[in-house]
This record gives structure tokens, sequence and C-alpha cells, in this order.
């Protein structure tokens, strides 16, 4: 098998080898890290209470008995989805950037211990998936039986181990399995795509991890192979299995919404670590239609119940609304993608939007309860219908679990996400308090971050250490930033204000974000939401929810979207919250409503609540 020279990457997200066509590289959470505020307590909860939790969710729903029925080891039912084994790969992938922000002896024996009951179930030629192994029937129905999905889930967990960790046990079982695949599938071989994608995002990652052309290569097939109709083969719908149109000739993004953004992530990969800048642009344009008529003002994404899928273009329900939590995420994913190969501001814009307001709203403030669909709008009678409905809260786990070890990844790994690096200097992506420091050719820049964001707008960066010589010091400036500052100088909103000097230890910049309640008026073509507003504080969208109006029919309010809105901070309320007066009139009369952040409602039980308020 053909192996490149590639440097071992740091812990992070994704990695970028040097020969990869990126306008900024990744730092990792081993350079970047979250040190308070609001992010850092959102970690804590997934540190103490999710990962722990979810450990014993897998156990009771059997996702790990069924590895101990595969090894022979027990004789039991195999019990769950065909999928079962990609919730213990996110599990896996989580406690692995858990231990990179905070070793713990006891996270990774439980690490280990799982990754050992997956070597004694995997098979002799690499092959791991215990309800096919039981089952009996590999690789009968790639459009339906998710073994390559599993697969890449494996290989996630398995690279993310391997940097946070340093232990590759479970990096030796996913390359078993890789080149199983390799000698399985592609060109001159059987000719199948996955029903679901992100075995390519796997295959890229593992690639950069082991420096074997040969995933890359696989990723590259996948990826090209898609919008022949392979999978119509197996009885599948090609729309919903992103196989109608070939990723370079596609347009936007429509079928399954996770499936979807999870094929565009991978691509972005496959092009950054390939130098196919041709297709890195066709996947601007994609995500540029996707943002412009398929996403939620939460940035969720999937307006169908029918199929977890995208809609047509304007097609957006409030009280339809899928946005599945695992959609946010895999959007978040090739969003930062497409900033690591682009470096423009839209895309870090993008992950603020879809981490506050399209991933957070999926786990209670406990950190132990999950929304799997995030509803824009709950009417007053609502009743649980489904497992998924709103109306039933937030749940503990589900059937099909995919949402839960999901965002205990994604927040773990959130460090990661915070900043990037180029031959210029430093730029930093999200706003929290934290630590960050770059490796850059006149040495390294450390800076220390501190902010209330996102219930403030001040950012101070203070340098620690500094290069020798110039540097550039970037910012960026969320597009919704109108009339900000850096060190009191104007700045564009929607680009970096970029800082070149020397600088030296005790250096300060300060970025000043305007924080005014706004409203976002609906696209005339939002045939749902026409001749309504939304509400936005900073990077946070708002909601009204029955608990602050009680008495009150909420689908009655009407709101002159000319009338001041304030702010204030509640720091009684929903762990600390900033909240919005609104003045609207009901029924009743004129009265002013309270707003909450969309990420925070059904925490004090499940009533009515909408985003989207009618004008008056």
């Amino acid at each position: 098998m053909e192996t490149i020279s590639s440097a071992r990457p740091v812990a992070s997200p994704t990695g970028v080898t040097a020969a990869a066509v990126s306008a900024v590289r990744p730092l990792g959470v081993d350079a970047a890290l979250v040190t308070g505020g609001w992010w850092a307590h959102r970690q804590r909860r997934i540190s103490e209470v999710s990962i722990p939790d979810g450990r014993r969710q897998l156990e009771e729903a059997g996702n790990l008995e069924n590895f101990r029925v595969a090894a022979g080891a027990s004789s039991a039912e195999i019990r769950g989805p065909v999928f079962a084994d990609s919730d213990v790969y996110k599990w896996l992938e989580a406690a692995a950037w858990e231990y990179a922000r905070q070793p713990d002896a006891d996270l990774l024996d439980a690490q280990l211990e799982i990754t050992r009951l997956i070597a004694a179930a995997q098979q002799d030629d690499g092959y791991v998936n215990t309800v096919i192994q039981v089952r009996g029937d590999r690789y009968r129905n790639p459009a339906r039986d998710h073994e390559h999905y599993c697969a890449g889930h494996l290989f996630q967990a398995a690279v993310a181990q391997s940097r946070c960790t340093g232990r590759d046990e479970l990096l030796d079982i996913a390359t078993r399995f890789a080149d199983h695949l390799v000698d399985t599938f592609g060109p001159g071989r059987r000719q199948d795509v996955d029903g679901h994608p992100v075995v390519e995002m796997g295959l890229v990652e593992l690639f950069r991890q082991t420096g074997r052309r040969a995933y890359l290569d696989l990723a590259h097939y996948f990826v090209e192979a898609r919008g022949h109709g392979l999978t119509t083969r197996y009885g599948g719908n090609a729309t919903y299995l992103s196989d109608r149109v070939p990723v370079r000739a596609a347009t936007t993004v429509e079928g399954h919404a996770v499936r979807a953004v999870y094929l565009t992530a991978g691509a972005t990969d496959v092009a950054v670590e390939t130098g196919d800048t041709e297709l890195i642009e066709t996947l601007g344009r994609q995500y540029a239609a996707m943002v412009e008529s398929k996403q939620y003002v939460t940035g969720g994404l999937g307006a169908r119940w029918e199929g977890e899928a995208f809609g047509d273009p304007y097609e957006l329900p409030s009280d339809r609304a899928y946005a599945e939590t695992c959609a946010g995420i895999g959007a978040a994913q090739w969003a930062w993608r497409m900033l690591l190969a682009t470096g423009e501001a839209r895309y870090a814009d993008q992950i603020e939007l879809l981490l506050y307001n399209a991933v957070m709203p999926g786990i209670s403030l406990s950190g132990d309860e999950y929304f799997y669909v995030n509803t824009l709008h709950l009417r007053e009678g609502s009743h649980a219908d489904n497992e998924r409905t709103a109306a039933g809260g937030r749940h503990r786990w589900f059937d099909c679990a995919c949402c839960p070890p999901n965002v205990m990844r994604t927040v773990a790994q959130l460090g990661g996400y915070l900043a990037t690096t180029s031959d210029a200097g430093l730029q930093l992506q999200q706003y929290t308090d934290s630590r960050i420091t770059a490796e850059l050719p006149g040495g390294e820049f450390t800076v220390a971050v501190s902010t209330r964001y996102p219930w403030d707008g001040n950012v101070r960066v203070v340098v620690e250490t500094a290069p020798t010589g110039d540097v550039e010091l970037a910012l960026r400036v969320p597009a919704w930033a109108a009339g900000a500052t850096v060190d009191g100088v104007p700045v564009a909103a929607g680009e970096y204000a970029r800082a070149r000097r020397t600088f030296q230890a005790g250096d300060e910049v300060v970025l000043e974000l305007p924080f005014e309640a706004s409203v976002i008026s609906s696209h005339p073509r939002v045939d749902a939401t026409r001749s309504s507003v939304a509400l936005r504080l900073g990077p946070l969208v708002y909601a009204i929810e029955q608990a602050d109006q009680p008495g009150v029919v909420l689908d009655e309010l009407r709101v002159d979207p000319a009338a001041p809105i304030t702010a204030h901070h509640r720091p009684e309320l929903l762990g600390g919250v900033n909240v919005l007066s609104v003045p609207v009139r009901g029924s009743g009369g004129d009265l002013s409503a309270t707003a909450i952040p969309y990420f925070a409602w059904a925490n004090r039980g499940v009533a009515p609540m909408r985003v989207w308020i009618p004008t008056a």
C-alpha cells in the first residue's frame, strides 16, 4: 500500500497535510483551550453528565452487548438498529476529545475497555459490524445497511483516540477495516456506495493520521461514484440517499439532510487533500444555495419529517421543521472544512450560528436530555405522537440514538474550532474565554481571550508570548455586527479585522461588537413565515415561550417590527441568560413579551413556543 510522508497532526477535529490546498490550518484542542465562560460550562456538563450517562445508555440499549454477541462472548439477542455500532464510536470519539481537554485515567480505561470489545468482535479480514455479522449477510444491501457509515465513525473515533490519548489500539482496528474496504471497493473492484455518507470523512482523516494514500483514493472514489444511481440497484431512493446528482454537478443540497451535509463535508476533505480547487468552488456554491433557500433562521436543516429531508427551495415550515440535531452538526463540520479551504469569514459565521442555535438546542441545560428534532413553533394543545416530537420534550436516549453522542463529541472538541493559523499569523474564529497558541515561523504566538460572549460583545485579546518580527492577528467580525470596532477604529462586519505588527507580551487588542437586539424579516418566498420576524441579540436567535407569558395565547401575538426591543441579563434564569422585552399586541391588548435564547427553550417543561412572530 502506497504511503506518503506526513507529520503526525495535532489533536484537532480535522487535520490538514502539508500538501493540502488550504487557506488556513487547524490548531487543535491541545493548542486552543476553553478556559471559562458559557462554553466552559457546557463542556463541564458534557464531561460530568453527558459522557458518563451516555456510557450507561449504550450498555442499557444493548449497543455494547452487541459486540460481546458478535465476539461469541454472549448468547444474548442482537439489539438496536443496523447502525447501532456507530453510536458506540461517536461516544468513543467524545471520550477521546474530553480526555485531551482534561486527562482522566478512568475515562481512558473506559475507552480502552470498549476498544477491547471491538477488537474481540472484529473478523479476521478486518470487517466489523455487529448486527451484520450476526445476521450473516455482509454487503447485502449497501443502500440500507450502513456498513460504511459505521466504518466511517469508527475511523473518526480511532483517529481522535490516537491523537488525544496516544493509544493506537483503536487505530489498529480501524486500519485493518480500512484495508479491507480498499481491497473490496473501488475501481476494478466492487462498485458500490453506502446509503449514508460519512466514510468519506473518516477515510480522509485516517489518511491524514497514517499517511496511507489508498485511504484518500478510496474516499475520492466514493465521492465521485455518487450521483450515478448505484444505490437504486438495491431499491433505494436516489434523492434520499444523495445519489441522484453527481457531487460536481449539484447546485444545492437535497434529500436526507444529514446524509447530504456529511457527503459535502467529505467531498470538501477530498478536494482539499487532492488540490481540487474546482470542486471546492462548486461546494462553496452549494453551501451558499443551502443558506439562501434551505436553512432555517436558526441554522437548522431539514424541512420535512418525510425522509428527514431538505424540502424545495424556501420550503421552511416552522411547526413542521425537522431540523435534526445531527444535521446542524454535519453542517458545522462542512462549514469548518470550507473555512480551512477558503479562509472566508462567512463559514466561521455559519459555525457560530449552527453551534448556538442548531446544535445546542438539542441538549438540555442539565446535559442529560436531548432533542432529535428542533421545531421552531410548538402550538397550544400539541401532544406527543412520536418519540421525536418536541411536544414530548427532550429524551434521555432514542431508539435511533445518533444525536446524543454526536452532541457530546461536538462540544468536547469545541476548542479545535476556536482559531486557525497560516503563514501570515493567527485567526480568531470563535469567541469565548480561551488560551490559544500558534507555532509561527518567527516563534510561538500565545494569546489569552477574555469575554462574556454570547452575553456581551467585548472581546479582549492579550498577547502572552509573541514571535519575532511582524505577524498578523486577525479577528472575525460577525456579519451581524455592523458598527464593530477594534481598539476604537471601525471595522467591516462579515470580514476579518487584521492587525499586522511586531507584537510584544502584554499587548492588548479589543474587539467591540454592538449588542443591540434586532429583528430578522422573513424571506418573502417562505410562505410559512411571510410577514413575520424573528428576534436576535448577538449570535443568538430568540424565542417566546409560554413559561414567560402565563395566560397569554402565543399564537395570537403580533409585533411591531419598528418598536424598541430592550435586553437585560437575568443571572437567575436558565443558568443566566440575556432576555429581550418585546412590545406585542394580543387579544387582550398591548403587553411586553419576554424572549429567551432559543437554545434554552423547553428546560422548564414543554409548552407553546415560537421563533417567528407575525407583524401587526
